[in-house]
């Protein structure tokens, strides 16, 4: 087709389809086609996260064994810890307890009151294990009785000493001398008999 032939209103015409037909073709390039490359994009990103995703899961399958071993361990390393916390005869655990720490302390226990009901721990919520209390009155020389405390709470963590007030026994044979009253909480096995 020889485009010097044809008419000047043919030359209009052909000149407008084309121009039409370019600007269809762009529409499309940016409507349709630029959408499709996004939406291919972000399929490929999704398909990245999902492939890092599966990684992740087959190491967890890989290292199921190792988790495994952990548990065990993880299990017995607490039935060691749980082995000193509170259980039976609660009254009579806590007596013993505190006689036979406070043999090695120049510190005199001479009474200790009755021991507190047992509840939830009132530190923590949901914690999986319940306290008790008893209050333990006595005299001491004060660096005596800080040694004691400091010994006992590093020697028993499930056990705290709380409200110590201290004063002077000034009714005692010996000077320097101090009358403590204190509570002492300990963790209770919630399932233990």
């Amino acid at each position: 087709m020889n485009f010097k032939r044809l008419s000047k209103e043919k030359k209009q015409q052909l000149i407008i389809t084309t121009v039409v037909t370019l600007l269809c073709l762009a529409g499309w390039g940016f409507g349709l086609i630029r959408y499709q490359y996004r939406s291919l994009g972000e399929l490929s990103g999704a398909k990245l996260s999902s492939e890092k995703k599966l990684e992740q899961m087959r190491n967890t399958v890989k290292q199921a064994d190792r988790i495994a071993t952990d548990f065990v361990d993880a299990k017995k390393t607490l039935a060691e810890m749980e082995s000193d916390i509170a259980s039976g005869d609660l009254y009579s655990w806590m007596i013993s307890t505190m006689r036979r720490f406070r043999a090695s302390y120049k510190v005199e226990i001479p009474s200790m009151g009755p021991l507190g009901a047992v509840a939830d721990v009132n530190l923590l919520p949901n914690f999986p294990y319940k306290q008790t209390s008893i209050n333990v009155n006595g005299t001491a020389h004060y660096h005596d009785l800080g040694r004691f405390i400091a010994d006992f709470e590093n020697q028993f963590p499930h056990v705290r000493l709380m409200n110590l007030s201290v004063d002077l026994d000034n009714g005692g044979s010996e000077p320097e001398m101090i009358a403590f009253r204190m509570e002492v909480v300990a963790l209770v096995k919630p399932n233990a008999s």
